[in-house]
């Protein structure tokens, strides 16, 4: 049934609109369960994927260097499509679109188990960013509804500790997988799970959606600026003039689109979000902290391997303790993100990340790697301590009805600073030598992370005024 035309012109339509009561159990849990369920096929996905490289240069007869386009493709498709599915999910309903995303995702799934060759197999990674885009961009959006708004901090530091266990946990089940079978199996696990999430997918909320269309030209803006803006960074430190071109075209491709989406209530780019400090702040703080995190996961194994002489296998042992500590740390921080200033905990965790990475970049080690093990739980538990209450921020200071947009734009900063760390540290390796680029690269990431924590701080005021009486 439709509701009278809204002020900005727009028909309003609800199904059942579920807001802030959450759903009734058993439906709640098995929500849950689809939402961190299709949260585990797409990290499993991409970090299984990275392992088995090798495997599929050598099944498919390219060399090492063509077969990066596997994960690549994959990439590039998730960064281009957050934005717009956040969109189409406000338009037609968060459930719809999750589950086209995953129905989506599986099918991409099937067509890179059986792809005979690499071209096919890179469009199908492809097709699965974009469904992997739909998952991503909507998934805390509609735990959002799932649970009450007190819980909302639970709900993503469970979202937190999922994408840990299951990062920390993929290269393993990778590697077994491709130990017994072939590498196409490790597209097909996807399958049975994916069905199950399918299967339990009614039991999602339904919510409120705005009967609008999407902006066609919006969308190829916003995917040629992000796809310009990714070529140009993946090829600043080969071929730097083509990335500079790269990265002007991203510039005027993102200036256009913002100019054309200012004027509308509901901006593909959520510049209506954008505005409120809080949020623009914890963008910011995001894009920082997972910049400074991705430059360390680059350098640390370039500092075990080729610093310190070890080999692979206990080069991933002494990483292991990072994401762990994040796994540990991040529902605790979600439950004390639902009783304390997000602010105050994102400073912490932030600068808690900015000590261990600055501790990385100073220590000198002789023989044993033992004293590095305080340094990388330390980094875990500042980043889980981060990570869970500043997206809790973002969803808060987003109405309900902008909460897709809200995850979009949480994605895009996650990736945006993911992409800046690697950009960064490919640069150091390139203009400096193999042993001084680590821990330049730490010294940098300790930067940003206290510049994460320090926005954070300035959050943590604004909260305080909004709590002052007036």
């Amino acid at each position: 049934m439709s509701t009278p035309l809204a002020a900005n012109g727009e028909r309003r339509m609800t199904c059942m609109d579920e807001v802030s009561a959450g759903l009734p159990e058993p439906r709640r849990t098995i929500a849950i369960a689809c939402a961190l369920g299709a949260t585990v096929l797409v990290v499993l996905d991409a970090a299984i994927a990275n392992v088995a490289l090798p495997t599929i240069a050598l099944s498919l007869k390219v060399t090492p260097a063509v077969s990066v386009l596997v994960v690549t493709a994959y990439q590039v498709a998730l960064v281009m499509a957050l934005l717009p599915c956040a969109a189409l999910g406000e338009s037609v309903g968060y459930r719809r679109i999750f589950i086209a995303g995953v129905a989506l995702f599986l099918g991409a799934s099937g067509l890179c188990a059986f792809a005979p060759n690499l071209t096919w197999l890179v469009a199908a990674r492809f097709v699965q960013g974009l469904g992997a885009a739909g998952i991503m961009a909507l998934g805390v959006a509609l735990l959002r509804f799932t649970v009450t708004q007190r819980r909302l901090g639970d709900a993503i530091g469970w979202n937190a500790l999922t994408v840990a266990l299951t990062s920390t946990a993929g290269p393993t089940i990778g590697a077994l997988i491709l130990a017994e079978a072939s590498w196409r199996w490790l597209f097909a696990i996807n399958l049975p799970l994916g069905a199950a999430i399918l299967c339990g997918a009614r039991a999602l909320p339904r919510t409120a959606r705005t009967v609008r269309p999407l902006d066609f030209t919006s969308v190829v803006l916003n995917a040629g600026a992000f796809a310009s803006l990714f070529a140009g960074a993946e090829l600043m430190a080969s071929k730097p003039v083509l990335a500079v071109m790269g990265l002007v075209t991203a510039a005027g491709l993102l200036t256009a689109l913002v100019l054309r989406e200012m004027p509308k209530p509901a901006p593909l780019i959520p510049l209506d979000l954008l505005r409120a400090g809080s949020f623009r702040i914890s963008v910011i703080a995001s894009i920082c902290c997972f910049a400074g995190q991705a430059i360390a996961m680059v350098a640390l194994p370039f500092y075990l391997q080729h610093g310190l002489g070890l080999d692979p296998l206990m080069t991933g042992l002494l990483m292991t303790p990072w994401p762990l500590a994040v796994a540990i740390t991040a529902p605790i921080s979600g439950r004390l993100s639902d009783r304390l200033s997000t602010g105050l905990l994102c400073t912490v965790g932030g600068s808690g990340l900015a000590i261990a990475l600055a501790g990385l970049s100073l220590l000198w080690l002789h023989g044993s790697p033992a004293p590095l093990l305080p340094f990388m739980i330390l980094c875990g538990i500042g980043f889980g301590l981060f990570q869970t209450p500043n997206n809790r921020n973002m969803f808060l200071s987003a109405p309900h009805e902008r909460s897709g947009a809200a995850g979009g734009m949480q994605g895009t900063a996650r990736l945006l600073g993911q992409t800046a760390g690697a950009v960064i540290m490919s640069l150091l390796l390139t203009l400096t030598s193999l042993e001084a680029a680590p821990r330049l690269g730490f010294a940098i990431g300790a930067a940003l992370a206290l510049a994460a924590g320090l926005a954070s701080l300035l959050r943590a005021g604004l909260e305080g005024q909004h709590r002052r009486p007036q």
